[in-house]
């Protein structure tokens, strides 16, 4: 069970932990010290509802089609492979994250819509937590919510981290070695995710 948990937290760190609209929204937010419990609350949680309802609903469905699971493992097989070459290609092409230069700091409704807005009309988010990390879950049945609970962690730590750490972590995001770095780390782990599918 502790294997899973922690299978799920890093299979979840590897698909969250990337330059995105939502991330560098987080990240922003954090270096400005604006609403940045509430902005870490709704991102975790919307992470959280998703995923569920990703584990949920595919184990739905499967009782009723048995094909899903091998075929919903061979996607998510594809889908990690190529989404670990993008992000050695982005390896190599980032460029340093800059706290946005003075103006005057949102209000908290916009910040929390424009943090929910982030998250929830984002079609990457469905694909990922809903999708991936459901069809993912499912290749560990009986036990696929301790990979999801797993899951749920690594977004809960990730967004806590980036939001609350923000000013720790100014010095290293101003370095796009950094990310280079970072993004080669999460092709790797993708990678050995995908292979773990099919062993």
């Amino acid at each position: 069970m502790f294997a899973l948990l922690l299978t799920g937290l890093v299979t979840s760190l590897s698909l969250i932990v990337v330059i995105g609209a939502q991330n560098a929204f987080v990240l922003r937010q954090g270096l400005r010290g604006e609403h940045v419990p509430w902005i870490v609350a709704v991102c975790a949680l919307s992470d959280i509802v998703l995923m569920a309802m990703g584990t949920a609903g595919l184990d739905q469905i499967s009782r009723i089609a048995t094909w899903i699971v091998p075929v919903m493992t061979w996607f998510g097989f594809v889908f990690l492979i190529v989404y670990g070459v993008f992000s050695l290609r982005r390896a190599f092409r980032s460029e340093a994250l800059h706290e946005a230069a003075g103006g005057a700091p949102l209000p908290l409704g916009r910040s929390i819509a424009t943090a929910l807005a982030m998250t929830w009309l984002n079609p990457h988010v469905y694909l990922d937590t809903v999708l991936l990390l459901g069809s993912l879950a499912l290749t560990h049945q009986p036990l696929q919510w301790w990979f999801t609970v797993g899951a749920m962690a690594g977004s809960v730590l990730w967004f806590s981290l980036l939001g609350f750490g923000a000013r720790w972590l100014r010095p290293l995001f101003a370095k796009p070695m950094a990310w280079r770095v970072l993004d080669i780390a999460i092709a790797i782990v993708v990678w050995m995710v995908a292979l773990s599918l099919v062993i």
